[in-house]
This record gives C-alpha cells, sequence and structure tokens, in this order.
C-alpha cells in the first residue's frame, strides 16, 4: 500500500463551535487557497458543508488544473467531520476533522491520508515531494482559519 498519512495540530484561542464552522466553510477554503486559484464549481459551492454533501474543487496544482471532487461522509457537531474523495487524480483521499475543546480554547487535528496512482512511482513522488506540499496546504489553511477565529472569538467577548 502507498497510503501517506499527514498528521497537523493547531492550537485556536476560539470556540470550538466558530472554529467547528469555519473549518467548514466553503468561502473561507477558497480564500486560503488562493494561491492554487482554487474554486468550487458543483456541489456544495459557499456557505457550510453539510454532512452527505459533496464539493468539486478545481485548482491549480503543479502547474496543472485539476478537479476533485469530495463527499463529507461522516460529521459529528461540533466534534469531527471527514470529507472523502469521490473523483479525482488521487488512488484515495481521507480528510479526517477533529476538534477537542480545552479550556475555552480549541484543538484542530487534520488527519489527512492519501494514495497516489502509479505504484512505487506514485510512492516514490510522496516521498519526495507530494506530502510536504500537502501538508504546507493544511498549514496554510489552518493559519487562515486561526486568525479568523481568533479575531472573531475577540470581537464577540469584548
Amino acid at each position: 500500500m502507498n497510503r501517506s498519512v499527514i498528521y497537523v495540530e493547531t492550537a485556536i484561542n476560539a470556540d470550538i463551535h466558530c472554529v467547528f464552522d469555519l473549518a467548514r466553510d466553503i468561502d473561507l477554503h477558497q480564500a486560503s487557497t488562493s494561491r492554487t486559484h482554487e474554486k468550487a464549481i458543483a456541489g456544495r459551492t459557499s456557505g457550510l458543508i453539510e454532512e452527505h454533501e459533496t464539493v468539486t474543487w478545481r485548482a491549480k496544482h503543479l502547474g496543472v488544473y485539476q478537479t476533485l471532487t469530495t463527499k463529507i461522509i461522516s460529521m459529528d457537531k461540533p466534534n469531527q467531520f471527514t470529507d472523502e474523495m469521490q473523483k479525482g487524480a488521487f488512488k484515495s483521499l481521507r480528510h479526517q476533522h477533529i476538534f477537542k475543546e480545552i479550556g475555552g480554547k480549541t484543538l484542530m487535528i487534520d488527519l489527512f491520508e492519501f494514495e497516489s496512482p502509479l505504484g512505487i512511482i506514485g510512492k516514490l513522488f510522496n516521498k519526495v515531494f507530494l506530502t510536504r506540499y500537502l501538508k504546507e496546504f493544511l498549514l496554510e489553511r489552518n493559519e487562515l482559519i486561526k486568525t479568523t477565529a481568533e479575531t472573531h472569538y475577540k470581537n464577540t467577548i469584548v
């Protein structure tokens, strides 16, 4: 199996409900991925994605426009939701979003599992490049979620 796993923790000084909603906000996701020109083009294309809904993304990665359709396969508000690729370039892709409230703050955990096609070549590409590329992609997204949540949270408690 050529499955790769990325694990990222982000501590956010904001309410778990706020962070949960920002993490599933299509518009915020598009803002966080402006560098790759990511745009929701089918399914849920704005607002908060819900369980059993799909979204199809079009983005420019590695100089090539690609499309990826994911579906929210499970959701337990505000503790977790999981999306899984339905159609796209990966052999498989599953992204589990986990939220834990700790002392009025939120720990957001991304468990991102993917498998590239092309057997040993895909496995080598994952090790050399793709895992680092995808982790940076997640970190950029999480930084915008963190900044937005902490700004919103401060404004609501003042």
